[in-house]
């Protein structure tokens, strides 16, 4: 028996990426095989493919995250038949991971759903609701009433925190590099959009002159010193993200380099920081049209280069979902 899978033969351009057959893997005892149905693509992946991470081996098929049904599940508590989402530890790094119709890992990365949402959606759920539901409780520690920026704001987890955000009684700005992505914003639930003029901060500070209580960076260093500088004497800047492909801040020197008084954190997690309540409770929440994560993209299997590209190029605005099987909908869905 066989399947169909993505396979990154080797860092480099989307042609590295290949579709081929290949026979469907067997979980040992505690590990659980998924039949895919949807993936997300994220940066993660993206950093994969450009040579940037150092813990990966090729040939692989990539891929933190993965939705779908269970298949297999020896040695577990899981049945065949049910929804499943599965990340991180160690998928698409260390062993094979979501671009594929069946992947296996370990029953520590998955959690159980019920939702009679499209594929589609439910695909672009995982990675991002754990990470952004992370970054705020464990990262920012944000409160109801206080202030967020959001620094990159129509990336997929800046939309999604966004609306965790907003729904916790938060007011939230959030910035866009592009002038006709603004309305986007305000759209889904961010009360200032800023376009981002490379001093954020002194937009930031007419609306909030203290500064904001809370900043999450996914843009990475480049903008790092400009959204501390937004935020306010015992605020909290939280690193999550690294839309810029820079991670590193060179000759860091503390004193020099933080405000004084504002702090800086960071945020990585895996399904172990995704209660499975938050993840049922949410997506209900979107089933019945209460929440939105924002803009969803969706490829075929058969177009991963065209995913990578726009992910890539920063064509579109949201998440963009891969989704295994023929009959995918049409581009762009909330």
């Amino acid at each position: 028996m066989t399947m169909r899978a993505i396979v990154l033969t080797g860092p480099g351009p989307v042609e590295n990426l290949e579709l081929q057959d290949l026979p469907i893997p067997e979980p040992e005892p505690g590990w659980v095989r998924i039949r895919v149905h949807a993936f997300g693509i994220n940066r993660s992946e993206l950093h994969l493919r450009l040579g940037y991470a150092d813990n990966a081996r090729f040939p692989i098929a990539p891929g933190i995250e993965a939705t779908g049904v269970v298949d297999a599940a020896p040695g577990t508590d899981l049945r065949p038949g049910q929804q499943v989402v599965a990340m991180m530890g160690g998928m698409g790094r260390a062993f094979d991971g979501g671009y594929a119709e069946y992947t296996v890992v370990p029953r520590a990365q998955v959690i159980p759903f019920r939702s009679a949402l499209p594929w589609d959606v439910l695909g672009a759920v995982p990675e991002t609701l754990q990470t952004a539901h992370g970054a705020l409780t464990v990262g920012l520690d944000l409160r109801p009433g206080q202030t967020l920026l959001i620094r990159g704001g129509t990336s997929a987890l800046g939309y999604a925190t966004a609306a965790l955000a907003g729904d916790l009684g938060a007011t939230v700005l959030a910035t866009t590099r592009r002038r006709d992505r603004l309305d986007d914003l305000a759209a889904h639930g961010v009360t200032h959009p800023l376009l981002d003029d490379r001093d954020v901060a002194a937009q930031v500070r007419r609306i909030v002159p203290d500064g904001v209580d809370a900043a999450l960076e996914l843009v990475g260093t480049p903008t790092l010193p400009d959204t501390l500088a937004a935020t306010r004497v015992h605020g909290t800047v939280c690193m999550a993200g690294m839309l810029s492909n820079e991670w590193i801040v060179k000759d860091f020197y503390p004193i020099g380099y933080l405000p004084t008084g504002v702090r800086l954190t960071a945020y990585s997690g895996d399904a172990s920081n995704l209660p499975p309540a938050i993840l049922q409770r949410t997506l209900d929440r979107l089933a019945a049209g209460t929440l939105s994560l924002g803009p969803i993209t969706t490829f075929p299997l058969e177009e991963i280069r065209a995913a990578h590209r726009a992910v890539e190029g920063n064509t579109v605005s949201g998440k963009v979902v891969v989704l295994t099987r023929a009959g995918a909908p049409a581009h762009g869905r909330e």
